[in-house]
Formats: C-alpha cells, structure tokens, sequence
C-alpha cells in the first residue's frame, strides 16, 4: 500500500484522497469507559456515531450513490458504531460486495482486535490493506480502570479480566496481520490519570510488535460515561507524549476521530448531501415487486429456527394493520452448496426480509447480493415483521448475536451442510 494515497497515513494525502466509512456494525464486544455509542449528532464527530446503520446489500448500494458526487473516494472502511468483528456476517459480506463492484477500491477496518483473529485470512484474501486496532494499555493493571466488560465467546469478564483477554487477543491479531504482510495502525486513546504515563510502552510494545503507525488520541468528552469528568490533555501534553513515543514508532497527528458513517475529506465537515443519502438509504423500500417476509419457524407463530434446517418459510405481509399469512413456501433441498442458496434467493424475490434465528455465511451472502435483507431474532414472529414494515429496528431484546460460522443460538446442529 503506498502510504501517500491512504488519507490517515499521509498528512498530505488527507487533501486531495476521499474516504467512506459504512456503517454496518452496530453491535460491540466490549465496554471502554470513554465510549457511549447510543448518542448522535450530526455536528459532532467521534467513532460510534452514525445517522444510521445499513446492511451490507443497501451500504454497497450507498457507496455507488456516494461515489456519483464525490469523485475522489478511493478507500472504504468499516469502523463500527460498533465493532467490526462483533458483526462479522455484515462486516465480510460488506467486504466483499465492495471489493466485487470495486476491484481497486482501498479496504480498511478499525476494530479493538478482540475477535479479529479468525477473520484475518479472509482479510487477507479480500487484499484489505490495513488494520486499526485500538490498544490503550499492555498491562493488564492499567488496563483494567479502561474497560468495563468484554464478551468473548460466551463468557463475560470485567475489569482485570477483561483488561487480559483484551490484550491477549490483541497481540494473537497483529501477530496474525504482519504474518499476511498487512499494515497495522494502532490507535490510543490518551486517558489522564490512567494511561497517559504509559503510553512509550504502548509505543515500544507496538514496535515489537512490528506494527506500522502510531495515533495517539486525547480522550474526547462524552456525557454518561465513566470518564466524563476526565479533562483532555492539553495539546502541549500531547504534543510531549507523541515526541516520546515518537522514538518507537512513527507517530500519526492528523487524526479528526472520523465518525463511523464519515465521508469525503479528512477534516471537512459531513456533507448534508451525502448524510441524506445515507437516511435514504437506511429507510424502508417500498418496492412493491418485493411486499412480503419471510419468516423461518417451526409453527408460525414465533422465529425460532436455523435457515438451514427449514424445510419451508412462512410468508407474511401487512394488510392495513393486519399481518397476513400468505403460504408457506418450501425451501430448496439440503444439498447443492450454494446452488441451493441461490435457488433459494430467487424463491424469495418477492421477499425484503428474512427473519431466521440463526444463517449460515453461504446463505447469508446469496441473500444479501439479491437485495434480501437478513435479521437475526428469537421470539414472536410479529414483533419482528411489524418493526420491519414499519421501518423500525427489530427490538434489541429479539436480536441474536450468530456464532463465528454465523449459526444462531437455536441451531441443533443437524450437520446437513447449511454453511
């Protein structure tokens, strides 16, 4: 990658090479106690927030519009609301709707590294060419006053705890990106009082470490976290620390803490032009070729089955107030490999969601390429279809964090290939 053409490595470069950031990972794996992704405001500009979150088939779709005014956009990038690697069905399959519309587009990510560590090989074959991880602590002590909680698998942990699987994790994933030959910047967030005495050794284990780029950011003030009443450092404080940590690692200083549906130029306010395109974008399609959902559920009344195990879907559709069954319309056979998904997504063409407790990532992808989006749930089927038809977020209380393979909590594991 030459660093001249990639706007966050080159002071220079910010000028005149656009940037895009999707924002189609809303969920997060961790809790840092500088962060609070439930707040929006289109003036102000600080990752985890976004006017709205897209699935991977609309935010390739919003790439294209975007590029149509702004003609410099040569890199991509997902960095959240939340955490790449906490969305990884959406992550990948936005990765790769991009890189096959726009083999010479600039991928990038920015992720805490947590759960990063599985994906890197298919990183690598989508030729990302960097990586953000956000390291603000190598010892666990530190790190331990930064974040909150951690989920990882299916296990919680919280203060030291969280603190060690982090860093652990972390160092497991930049390992893994400098054997792939992939660029790594690492971010820190300069906390005073809590790690900026002890961001040299970040420096110097990052060196180690063989990772490319240093940015050292002062904590921005955010009401309703823990560290609200934490005042920033000043800009000679800054200036010092990045002079110190300079003697390990290169040091980036043009950082604006680019929001997470950011676009255009590094430093240039949002344009309002593109910010409505994104709400278009995000807002229900009333296409009237596709009025239906389709729901995976063993008696109709609730979403409680694996795609891959159902032998039909329930169809539905609004009347007026009403929600109306339309059929229940068999699934192709098991078998096939992805024929059988592509089979699939053209028996649904008359669909714009699917409600599943648990996808595969085959199926999800022949889904999300014909425009079908996917919502993983558990519960009753109505809350779901009425939230989707109303253009509403499916309840937090319904959705379903997939496993790595992108197999919901419902599974039973039938092994019949659904992958």
């Amino acid at each position: 990658m030459k660093y001249e053409d990639h706007p966050c490595f080159s002071e220079n470069g910010r000028h005149y090479v656009a940037r895009i950031h999707l924002p189609v990972a809303p969920k997060c794996n961790m809790q840092c106690n500088y962060c609070n992704r439930d707040f929006d405001c289109v003036n102000e500009s600080r990752p985890g927030v976004t006017c709205a979150v897209l699935d991977p088939a609309r935010a390739a779709d919003y790439l294209d519009a975007v590029m149509e005014r702004i003609d410099n956009i040569r890199v991509v990038g997902i960095a959240g609301p939340g955490d790449p690697f906490a969305n990884p069905e959406e992550t990948l399959t936005t990765l790769r709707l991009v890189r096959k519309r726009h083999p010479e587009m600039t991928l990038c990510l920015a992720t805490s590294g947590l759960d990063l560590s599985p994906y890197v090989g298919e990183l690598a074959n989508l030729d990302v060419s960097h990586v953000t991880i956000t390291v603000n602590a190598v010892d666990v002590l530190v790190g331990r006053w930064i974040y909150s909680w951690a989920r990882y698998g299916k296990r919680m942990y919280r203060g030291a705890g969280a603190a060690a699987v982090i860093l652990e994790k972390q160092m497991e994933s930049i390992a893994l990106l400098k054997e792939k030959g992939m660029t790594v910047k690492i971010n820190t967030v300069v906390i005073p009082g809590i790690n900026d005495e002890h961001i040299v050794e970040i420096a110097r284990r990052m060196a180690e470490m063989k990772a490319d780029i240093h940015n050292c950011m002062p904590i921005y003030h955010i009401a309703g976290t823990a560290f609200a009443g934490i005042m920033p450092p000043s800009p000679d404080r800054m200036k010092e620390i990045r002079r110190q940590a300079q003697e390990f690692m290169p040091q980036m200083s043009h950082c604006f803490r680019c929001r997470s549906d950011a676009a255009g130029l590094i430093g240039q306010p949002q344009s309002e032009a593109v910010t409505k395109l994104l709400k278009e974008a995000a807002a229900p399609r009333t296409d009237e070729g596709r009025p239906f959902v389709a729901v995976a559920s063993m008696e109709g009344l609730f979403v409680n089955q694996h795609l891959g195990e159902a032998r039909a879907l329930w169809i539905f559709r609004m009347n007026g107030d009403r929600i109306d069954l339309v059929e229940r319309r068999p699934t192709p056979p098991p078998g096939g490999g992805g024929e059988r998904w592509t089979a699939l997504a053209d028996r649904l063409r008359d669909c714009h969601t699917v409600l599943a407790s648990g996808i595969g990532s085959s199926p999800h992808d022949a889904l999300t390429h014909a425009g079908i989006r996917v919502v993983i749930m558990e519960g009753l089927a109505a809350e779901g279809i009425e939230a989707v038809f109303a253009g509403r977020e499916v309840p937090k209380v319904l959705l379903r964090t997939p496993a790595r393979c992108g197999i919901g909590r419902a599974c039973a594991g039938t092994g019949t290939g659904c992958g």
